[in-house]
């Protein structure tokens, strides 16, 4: 078994230690926005390019995984060229490394621009060549799913013992009835469309122990650019606060004004919900001696993460938010559904 991997684990960063990076991240994350639709990224030195890398599990020690890199770079210039005609620098095509494409899509020269182009296409395509290598392999969901769950269960351990601010943490997959039942409750009746078959669910001390908590999952597990467009649900960080110059100063806690998050969730249900498509490395899946695919080394793997603080989570539990209330009206969906009548209006979406 080949070991994952990941940045070395260290402490928390503070608020105010949070770089620009990391601000960027967690908006991206509590958005659910695209990093199809920035402009401009903000990797200050190498170490912080080598750091997201291996987040993505790149070693940027290994020639052979720099290569894929370099593949990569060579795919996106060739794509652009073919489907809209444009003529790359030489610089950000070909002569500089693609390490090197991260600093130049951070600077202010001028291949910035160009820069943030190749690097928007090759996230594109690494992503599907990993989803492509995904379905070519003869691996089961049990033996993916593990591996998904060490991967974050070695992070997690190493976290707490860097004095990470974590109350609680569990984990879980959802079983097969819960599965079917949720699809016979919601319009789209996709299998596929099941983001949360794994999940992660992480309580912190405090509320002010959140962004913190954030931050380090993006240095240390979750690449940024991974983060499912369009599935996020933050009803606990205020991002305008977030975006103002002293952060390190203690902040009013507000009255939530999020709605629910899921139709079935109870009206005073708080929560942060994000999905990642985790990079896991091939070689962790495959039998010693089994080769690996030419056209990528990662696989990817829908994984959905819960985060709150513990008051938050106690209330989460209370009344009509508890978990039973929430089955118990998902249920309650699910038989309008099977036994309505031709007449009876359709269940709102």
């Amino acid at each position: 078994m080949v070991a994952t991997v990941l940045p070395r684990v260290s402490r928390p960063p503070a608020l105010s230690e949070l770089t620009q990076s990391d601000l960027d991240s967690i908006r991206l994350m509590l958005r659910g926005e695209s990093v199809i639709d920035w402009h401009r990224l903000a990797f200050a030195e190498h170490a912080d390019v080598d750091r997201f890398l291996r987040l993505n599990e790149f070693d940027p020690e290994s020639e052979e995984e720099m290569s894929r890199l370099e593949d990569l770079r060579v795919d996106s210039v060739e794509y652009l060229g073919r489907a809209f005609s444009m003529a790359i620098p030489d610089d950000v095509a070909a002569d500089l490394p693609a390490r090197d494409l991260f600093l130049v899509a951070s600077s202010q020269g001028p291949h910035q621009k160009w820069a943030c182009v190749v690097l928007k296409v090759m996230h594109i395509i690494h992503h599907i060549n990993g989803r492509a290598g995904l379905l070519k392999m003869s691996v089961s969901d049990e033996i993916i799913f593990r591996e998904i769950e060490l991967k974050v269960m070695q992070v997690v351990e190493q976290l707490r013992g860097a004095g990470a601010p974590l109350a609680e943490w569990e984990w879980s997959r959802k079983p097969r009835d819960s599965q079917i039942t949720k699809l016979m409750a919601k319009r789209s009746t996709i299998a596929a469309n099941i983001y949360d078959k794994l999940r992660f669910r992480l309580i912190v001390p405090t509320q002010e122990d959140l962004v913190p908590m954030l931050a380090t999952l993006t240095r240390q597990l979750i690449p940024f650019n991974y983060v499912v467009p369009g599935e996020s649900v933050n009803q606990l960080v205020d991002l305008q606060e977030l975006a103002t110059a002293n952060l390190a100063a203690p902040k009013p806690r507000r009255a939530p004004t999020a709605f629910p998050y899921n139709e079935f969730s109870g009206p005073e249900y708080r929560i942060i919900n994000f999905i990642a498509d985790l990079p896991i490395r091939i070689d962790r899946l495959l039998a010693p001696g089994e080769p690996l695919p030419e056209q990528s080394h990662v696989v990817f793997v829908l994984t959905e993460f819960q985060i709150a603080d513990k008051e938050t989570a106690v209330q989460n539990e209370l009344g009509a938010s508890s978990h039973e209330a929430y089955k118990a009206r998902q249920h309650e969906r699910v038989r309008m559904r099977l036994f309505r009548d031709k007449d009876d209006p359709l269940p709102p979406d």
